[in-house]
């Protein structure tokens, strides 16, 4: 029995979808990457898990169904019947779709009648976003926030890394941190000097990466590269089994919603924002606590003066 098939070293399974999450947490490093991409899709869809059999799952996630029946008995369940069984339990209490649910509905099944009609695929973008600050405002207490702060806080420098569709995000994360105060400089790649900019981040610097499926390979190599040079990592990411997240200091999970393949980044930039001002406030808590009610700048003791 190899190391990704044999049990875990706890017996004791999972209770609801909580457990589960900290189980494949744990024992991830023991899985194969196809058997965590199975894991992965449990965690973000477990209603498909709960009332699908595997063929059905397997052909919605084009994985193959072998990986989730290896997953399921690698975390300890007897098969995939159990597994269903405890992702169905929840459905008993269930009054309304999960987020995972609503954001999947209007990424793939909502039909627009007219998509020649501008206004009706700005009211569908407008629906999907509305879930995505939904589903953030709802999880906003379970984030790590303080200590994403407290990170940024304590670093020499703040890098910020965002490639593709997260480009946008991380140009204006690192421009809202230099408004309040803390240097910051963002990883563009441009000219294709991507690991040189990166060799810059040293043992006292922070890299912020952001990055969503499909995952740019060049922000993973970058992460490494950070890794191995003794700089902490902020991961902003869409799930805790995501690459991204592999060693990172700490990671903050966004979800934004997608529509015809197009994903959105309001909840993304929300963070952000969220991100920078947090930080302008924490810095004028610590002086008023050391006394120093004077002195520069002024848009740490005045957020009006800041134009994020």
């Amino acid at each position: 029995m190899t190391a990704a098939t044999a049990p875990p070293s706890s017996t004791a399974l999972p209770t609801g979808l909580d457990g589960l999450r900290e189980l494949i947490e744990r024992e991830s490093e023991r899985l194969t990457p196809r058997m965590r991409d199975a894991a992965r899709y449990a965690i973000e869809h477990p209603n498909d898990i709960a009332l699908n059999p595997v063929a059905t799952v397997a052909e919605m996630a084009d994985i193959a169904p072998a990986a989730f029946i290896r997953m399921a008995k690698a975390l300890g369940f007897g098969g995939y019947s159990e597994l269903q069984r405890l992702l169905r339990e929840p459905l008993q209490h269930a009054t309304k779709p999960t987020f995972r649910e609503r954001i999947r509905h209007y990424g793939g099944e909502q039909t627009l009648e007219h998509p020649d009609d501008p206004a009706e695929v700005l009211r569908a973008f407008s629906r999907a976003n509305i879930v995505s600050l939904e589903h953030l405002q709802d999880d906003a207490a379970s984030l790590p926030l303080a200590e994403a702060i407290t990170l940024i806080e304590n670093a020499r420098i703040v890098h910020v890394l965002g490639l593709r569709r997260s480009y946008a995000v991380a140009a204006y994360l690192a421009y809202a941190l230099n408004r309040v105060g803390r240097p910051a400089v963002q990883i563009t790649g441009l000219g294709g000097a991507i690991a040189e900019q990166a060799s810059t981040a040293g043992p006292d610097d922070l890299l912020i990466a952001i990055s969503f499926p499909p995952y740019a390979a060049d922000t993973l190599q970058v992460c490494e590269q950070v890794r191995a040079a003794g700089a902490k990592r902020l991961a902003i990411t869409d799930a805790f089994l995501s690459p991204v997240a592999r060693d990172a200091d700490l990671v903050l999970e966004v979800n934004d919603a997608k529509l015809l393949g197009f994903r959105s980044l309001t909840s993304a930039m929300s963070l952000a924002q969220t991100l920078a001002v947090g930080l302008a406030f924490s810095k004028r808590k610590n002086r008023k606590q050391r006394g120093k009610h004077a002195g520069p700048p002024s848009f740490i003791t005045d957020l009006l003066e800041v134009d994020c």
